[in-house]
């Protein structure tokens, strides 16, 4: 990746996350911290890895994208409408009774959405799913799903990985946004799981993930470039290390604010980016 294309993608991050921030907090959307830690992962994919038209949403060949810690779409409505495939009036309207938009993603082919996951551990048993269509029917699109670290506890994420490996679903690619939080508290205070355990469990599938720095755009731009070309007949996992409420500093690393609005004196506390 050129120069020139690293400086862009860095840009864009930072922009997809001031309209986050910007449309929730003037349209009182909870679940803004959940949007802001996988910003540089949906950046990564949409303006760098993905094979995807945006004036063509529903071409056959695209890359499929399940968004399965769907509670934290904002970035990707943000980014889907900076696009040009969700209208503009669409996300600067959301959550409104003038938008479609739902708080979690619901599946509307048409605004790039491919499913829906309300209940979290139910994105990668669908993704999983449309890999292995593409298999049977000899296609070569890739299909990505986005997770979070807390949906590893779900049992249908294993039974979705145990299908995915004996299968060789090689165009399949998992990123699990790790953010060390679920809903309201830490994960290690939910089950003492110790550092790295997530890896060691991925590994004894089969599987051999690669820990991001799920904050460096550039870094996982490449991360998901080399996964798509890796001859390796199973799933790609690569595990994006993030801050959930990343670029608020009121809001990072902070329970609290899973799903509550920062008022203008924490606001006033500024962004950690430039």
């Amino acid at each position: 990746m050129d120069t020139k294309h690293a400086r862009f993608l860095k840009e864009k991050a930072n922009h997809i996350r001031d309209e986050v921030i910007e449309v929730a907090v003037r349209n009182k959307a909870g679940h803004i911290a959940p949007s802001l830690s996988s910003v540089d992962i949906l950046v990564a994919l949409y303006y760098y890895g993905m094979t995807y038209k945006s004036e063509n949403p529903l071409w056959e060949e695209r890359d499929r994208l399940v968004f399965s810690k769907s509670h934290g779409c904002y970035s990707l409505y943000a980014i889907l409408s900076d696009l040009g495939v969700i209208p503009k009036e669409e996300w600067q309207n959301f959550y409104s009774g003038k938008s479609h938009l739902s708080g979690c993603v619901e599946r509307m082919p048409e605004y790039g959405l491919e499913a829906g996951c309300g209940s979290l551990g139910h994105g990668l048993p669908i993704a999983t799913g449309i890999a292995f269509a593409g298999k049977v029917q000899k296609k070569s699109y890739f299909t990505f799903c986005i997770m979070g670290d807390g949906e590893l506890q779900e049992g249908s994420i294993w039974e979705a990985l145990q299908f995915a490996v004996k299968h060789e679903l090689s165009h399949l690619i998992i990123i699990i946004d790790s953010n060390n939080l679920q809903a309201m508290d830490f994960i290690t205070n939910i089950l003492d799981r110790e550092k790295g355990e997530a890896t060691r469990r991925l590994t004894g599938f089969g599987l051999q993930p690669i820990l991001y720095s799920g904050h460096n755009v550039v870094a996982l731009a490449s991360g998901i470039a080399e996964a798509k070309v890796s001859l390796s007949n199973k799933p790609k996992v690569i595990i994006a290390e993030t801050i959930k409420g990343y670029g608020l500093k009121c809001m990072e690393n902070m329970p609290s604010f899973h799903f509550r609005i920062p008022t203008k004196e924490e606001l006033r506390l500024g962004r950690s980016y430039e």
